[in-house]
């Protein structure tokens, strides 16, 4: 399985995307990996285990010498760099020589370079994106879109759910997964008129509907997929993040009030510790796009290595399967004008922000 990786995106490349490039390799000897960028700005980075493995090649490095800075107008920066670190990953997926592609750069550049090279599933009417996050004693879970287009409409959400199903089945091997809809209250009454209509939608869809979900359950797994518009999503997403970052500082400031509370921290250093890893959005690797009809993941603009490592894995899930085949097709008459769509889709860079970093994606 060969993995393209935008070496030059997000914050911390391309060191960070080097190194976790690295350990990808060293934990999974089935995988290779091609990284995306100019080889004098990633060979500085290669340890000693890079010449054995591109002399077996399970690394390799294809040239790529511009990138695509979050600031930049998503559709006319793909148009205008087709040279770029991101446009070339996303293209070797296309040709064939790449199974999957893992960015951590521009959220609405990767959206718009995967509609123009790869394009969508037939019948697909726009493209989410559904990362999973950390529950209370559950297994996580996915909430979709968070970003992948800012204006949506019900039936969006009906696709986006029978979407997220399909692939928490094939790719995380979630079975019957529940599906709820994020609203501000739990009766099927509450909500403006396009929360009720989607609502109606998704009652009829093939899904184990639940209802809604109010943000403050999320987290607690009152369902396995919850499906939302973009711009609502994203603002969840930040907000959670946000969230979990000031209950760790919280945390920080109590140990460091007195003599008690630095010796009982030295005690429940070891449970502290797995609550940040259970809080911390590396260890639930990279975010894909449904909808799209080869996977691309969508790693956090400020991952460092593990976090890399991790979108790798969650990429070489995914092209594990017939991806295609697994996510279905959808109602016809949607296939055309990819164009268009991605500029309909990326265009205002609106909500299409970096899932928690606060940039912009």
């Amino acid at each position: 399985m060969r993995i393209a990786v935008d070496a030059l995106g997000g914050d911390r490349a391309p060191g960070a995307v080097v190194a976790g490039a690295l350990r990808a390799l060293a934990e999974d000897e089935a995988l290779s990996v091609v990284l995306v960028g100019p080889p004098a700005a990633i060979r500085p980075h290669l340890g000693e285990s890079a010449p054995a493995l591109e002399a077996a090649g399970r690394l390799v490095l294809h040239p790529a010498r511009e990138r695509i800075d979050p600031e930049e107008e998503p559709v006319k920066a793909v148009r205008a760099k087709p040279e770029s670190t991101l446009v070339q990953a996303v293209r070797l997926v296309r040709d064939g020589a790449a199974d999957a592609a893992v960015s951590a750069g521009s959220t609405g550049a990767l959206l718009a370079a995967g509609l123009f090279a790869l394009g969508r599933l037939p019948g697909v009417l726009r493209p989410a994106l559904a990362p999973v996050l950390p529950t209370a004693g559950g297994r996580g879970v996915m909430v979709v879109d968070v970003g992948a287009s800012a204006d949506a409409r019900p039936e969006h959400l009906r696709q986006h759910a029978l979407l997220a199903v399909r692939y928490a089945e094939a790719v995380l091997g979630w079975e019957r997964p529940s599906v709820g809809l994020l609203n501000v209250g739990a009766e099927k009454t509450k909500g403006n008129a396009f929360a009720k209509a989607a609502y109606a939608l998704l009652e009829a869809a093939p899904i184990r509907f639940v209802g809604n979900v109010e943000a403050r359950d999320v987290l607690f797994g009152a369902a396995d997929i919850v499906v939302t518009d973009g711009f609502t999503g994203n603002v969840f997403l930040k907000a959670t993040e946000g969230a979990a970052a000031f209950v760790l500082a919280l945390l920080k400031d109590a140990f460091r009030s007195g003599l008690r509370a630095k010796l009982g921290a030295m005690f429940l250093l070891p449970e502290l510790r797995a609550l940040k890893d259970r809080l911390d959005y590396a260890a639930y690797g990279g975010t894909p796009l449904l909808g799209l009809r080869r996977p691309l993941i969508k790693a956090h603009g400020a991952s460092g290595p593990e976090a890399i490592a991790q979108a790798i894995a969650v990429a070489k899930s995914a092209a594990g399967i017939a991806f295609a085949a697994a996510l279905g097709r959808e109602e016809d008459g949607a296939d055309a004008g990819e164009g268009r769509a991605a500029e309909e889709e990326t265009g205002a860079g609106d909500a299409e922000g970096e899932p928690g970093d606060g940039s912009g994606p």
